[in-house]
């Protein structure tokens, strides 16, 4: 089956590539199931309960999230009724929704999702490695196909769990710093592996805000607020290859694709 894995959606223009660009995508490249980190859809910072169905009704199966999942406050009730929307699953138990889900695709084949977050350079929560572990444990006998959305800072932290978790799951994706790397590759055990998925949002920016305020903020040092900038929008994403019947990789592909004004 093949499954595209879009990186970090950002506010309107990420979500209006996905609204136009996904069901050419799905036309062009038989795809089976989409996932989609969406931790950034509102105004680049948090979700909303509306934005999620949005997201859901333009064809997204499953949407991931990382530190900014609780940026907007009416997310705490919906994130607890639907387990399509994910937070990190290495977030403290007691927190609203979960980490990891299984949903049927259309063809039938059931795919698990992880959610999980690092913790080089970001919020001190439970380890991501140890949490890993624990949600496959609860998916593996449910589902052969296992994707990973580890969203982190450090690309070593990702490549190490890269090579933790490999033949374990079917896919591992980075996102977080809204940059694709170029370092796709099937780990020796049959796991489907990139550093970061990149943005789905403007690139005529700084990682999806204006330049100028973000350049005023590195030259002055002084609070500034952050807009949404809206040019040359793209959709950033891998399409990942996997035996259904044996949960391995055949091939991970990256895609850069452009929205048209």
């Amino acid at each position: 089956m093949k499954i595209l894995f879009i990186g970090d959606v950002v506010g309107e223009p990420g979500r209006r590539a996905i609204k136009e660009l996904l069901p050419k995508l799905k036309n062009k490249h038989k795809l089976d199931f989409v996932i989609a980190n969406g931790e950034n859809a509102a105004g680049g910072s948090g979700i909303t309960p509306s934005l999620a169905e949005e997201m859901f009704g333009y064809g997204i199966d499953v949407i991931t999230s990382g530190d900014h999942i609780w940026k907007k406050k009416e997310v705490l009730d919906y994130i607890d009724s639907n387990r399509r929307l994910l937070r990190p699953a290495n977030y403290p138990p007691d927190v609203p929704g979960a980490g990891s889900t299984v949903v049927e695709s259309e063809s039938g084949t059931k795919v698990a999702v992880i959610n999980l977050m690092g913790r080089v350079f970001m919020q001190a929560i439970e380890c991501p490695f140890r949490a890993a572990k624990v949600e496959i444990d609860k998916v593996k006998d449910k589902a052969r196909v296992i994707i990973v959305d580890m969203h982190a800072e450090a690309t070593s932290e990702k490549i190490a769990l890269g090579w933790y978790l490999d033949g374990l799951v079917s896919a591992i994706a980075g996102t977080h710093t809204h940059v694709q790397t170029a370092d796709e590759k099937i780990l020796p055990q049959g796991t489907a592996f990139i550093s970061d998925a990149g943005m789905t949002g403007p690139f005529d920016s700084v990682i999806g805000r204006k330049k100028e305020q973000i350049l005023s903020r590195f030259l002055t040092q002084m609070p500034t607020k952050f807009e949404m900038a809206d040019g040359d929008v793209q959709l950033h994403g891998v399409i990942i290859d996997i035996d259904e019947k044996t949960g391995k990789a055949d091939s991970i592909k990256r895609i850069q694709e452009k929205l048209v004004a």
